[in-house]
């Protein structure tokens, strides 16, 4: 009878332990999409993962039940997300991931949670490029089969010799050096390279953005009761001021200035 008594007893101990787990939503972990190689986006250094989309990320995953332990950063490269999604390999993507109709199709949305734009990084001290206009007969940079670069070529400065590599360290790297005359990505992408400390007053954002891009949480398509929650809290995250925060932290140094119509953004959905 006691022998009885005390496996009911371990047993209630067991469930009890596990309906605590279950509760607090971080029992099994989450894996999250992020980029690793972008300054003020996603950069992993060693252990470390810094960035105002890891910021938002852990944002959201605290809200989500989950501790800063309980986050497993998997690289997330531009061709590869819809794929680390529908796989299940991430629970959800924040990585610089526009929302376009393309990918709604394969994937669904939460946001925006930042509105950018492309835009080109110069020299600080050049006054000849104020736009993508003024580019024709410059060398510009961008990474091989960049949107941006192209656009900029049909759209702009037809003249334009366009520069490619593999990444955008590359593309800075040149710039500094006088190789190139400017390196064209998203305006965020390119403040965070800016905001380095070893870059800070050596390069800057011309602030002429030539698109949108409509940043979201890139997550599993028909999920629509998890998007509802990271939903509910990028609007929390905006709304008690964690969203400033995160920006002021990771772009504040580069002096990059968003359009405060856009930003932060005050229409998040789920698409």
């Amino acid at each position: 009878m006691r022998m009885t008594r005390r496996i009911a007893i371990v047993a209630a101990a067991a469930m009890t332990a596990l309906g605590l787990a279950s509760c607090s939503g971080s029992s099994d972990g989450i894996t999250i999409g992020i980029k690793f190689d972008q300054p003020g986006v996603g950069l992993k250094e060693g252990s470390n993962y810094t960035g105002f989309d890891v910021d938002v990320a852990k944002y959201v995953a605290g809200e989500l039940g989950y501790s800063d332990d309980d986050i497993t950063y998997k690289e997330a490269p531009s061709p590869q997300r819809e794929q680390l999604i529908q796989n299940g390999q991430v629970k959800f993507i924040a990585a610089s991931y526009s929302i376009t109709d393309d990918r709604r199709q394969k994937v669904g949305f939460a946001g925006p949670y930042m509105v950018a734009g492309q835009d080109l990084l110069i020299r600080a001290d050049d006054s000849s490029i104020t736009g993508p206009k003024s580019l024709d007969g410059k060398k510009l940079c961008s990474v091989t089969g960049s949107t941006s670069a192209k656009n900029v070529k049909d759209e702009f400065a037809n003249k334009v010799q366009l520069q490619e590599y593999d990444r955008y360290s590359s593309c800075v790297e040149a710039l500094v050096g006088g190789a190139v005359d400017a390196l064209t990505t998203d305006n965020t992408i390119l403040a965070g390279y800016a905001a380095q400390k070893q870059y800070q007053g050596k390069l800057k954002v011309v602030g002429k953005p030539f698109s949108t891009e409509n940043y979201g949480i890139g997550l599993k398509k028909g999920d629509t009761e998890f998007c509802n929650k990271v939903k509910d809290a990028l609007q929390k995250m905006i709304d008690d001021g964690s969203w400033q925060k995160f920006y002021d932290a990771n772009y504040g140094p580069s002096g990059l200035e968003l359009d405060p119509k856009t930003n932060p953004p005050k229409d998040i959905t789920c698409s």
